[in-house]
């Protein structure tokens, strides 16, 4: 199987295991520091604004990939839930989205991820009870 097929099927497997829409979930992949980078992001169809879900590095686009099926795989074991409030400039909404992560500052990172600090206010980071 060509590299090509294997990172088809790598992403159709992630998007499944994620339960996302076809357009919800973007593969961005780039070259730092001699490696390969995939950052996998969300797309959220009410608001259409974008986030970082996960970063993962590795020799290739298919190395990259492995490592986010794992992940994706083992994440709700593995890290907290966050509900994160938030406005963008000139909105009048007020936003709530949620992200998994380590701490709040990595749930901070994630919402923030691509864009000035200055285009959202964050009204409160809580800390969901694990079940």
């Amino acid at each position: 199987m060509t590299d090509e097929f294997e990172v088809a099927r790598l992403q159709r497997e992630i998007e499944q295991h994620l339960g996302m829409e076809p357009g919800n979930l973007r593969f961005e992949f780039r070259e730092v520091d001699g490696q390969t980078r995939l950052d996998l992001i969300t797309v959220n169809p009410r608001h259409h604004q974008s986030f970082l879900f996960r970063y993962e590095t590795g020799r290739d686009e298919v190395e990259c990939l492995q490592k986010m099926q794992d992940y994706v795989r083992n994440f709700r074991d593995n890290e907290s839930s966050y509900t994160l409030q938030w406005r963008a400039r000139g909105d009048k909404e007020l936003h709530t989205s949620y992200f998994r992560a380590h701490n709040a500052y990595e749930a901070l990172d994630k919402l923030y991820f691509g864009r000035d600090l200055n285009t959202i206010t964050v009204f409160s980071v809580v800390l969901n009870p694990s079940s």
